[in-house]
């Protein structure tokens, strides 16, 4: 199910600074339903090393890639991934098994089948936000209350009142 937050999650986990003192090595690749191994290789490459890459074989960008990745413990987002095919996921992690021990390769997927292709254990399924937890978590971001109370009347009797029927609207788009 798209717009549930799995991307938010793993942006969250990945830009958290104890998580990235964890790590030698972190790189976000948005693959989305353009999958191609080249293209997905080449990013993640020019990610960990900050710079740009002119290789244009598929077999020395990988060696590339695993030199640098070789030893070092990494974690690795691949976001909105839609590839179901396990011989592309299989050419896409050979570098991958070089790093050290603890090394992660986090995917948001819509897809369960694009999750068993990858051999990813646990597979996490986000659930929609019931409407309490919406509006808690909206009120707390929006307008820094840690302590919305639903049960008092939402917000018609909430401090932040003369926010209106907008904000009940993005609610409402929030919990579908």
């Amino acid at each position: 199910m798209g717009g549930i937050g799995k991307t938010t999650l793993a942006q969250l986990v990945y830009k958290d600074n104890r998580v990235k003192e964890h790590f030698d090595l972190q790189s976000w690749v948005c693959v989305s339903d353009d999958f191609d191994v080249f293209g997905v290789t080449k990013t993640v490459l020019e990610s960990v090393t900050s710079s740009t890459c002119d290789i244009k074989d598929l077999n020395l960008l990988q060696v590339k890639l695993q030199q640098k990745l070789m030893g070092k413990k990494f974690l690795l987002v691949l976001d909105d991934v839609w590839n179901e095919n396990y011989a592309d996921w299989e050419i896409l992690s050979n570098p991958f098994k070089i790093g050290a021990p603890g090394s992660i390769v986090i995917v948001t997927t819509r897809s369960c089948n694009v999750a068993s292709i990858m051999n990813a254990l646990p597979i996490d399924r986000l659930k929609p936000l019931v409407e309490g937890d919406c509006w808690s978590l909206f009120a707390k971001y929006a307008f820094h209350d840690d302590e919305f109370d639903l049960s008092k009347g939402g917000l018609a009797n909430s401090p932040h009142a003369h926010y209106g029927n907008h904000t009940q609207i993005f609610i409402a788009a929030c919990i579908i």
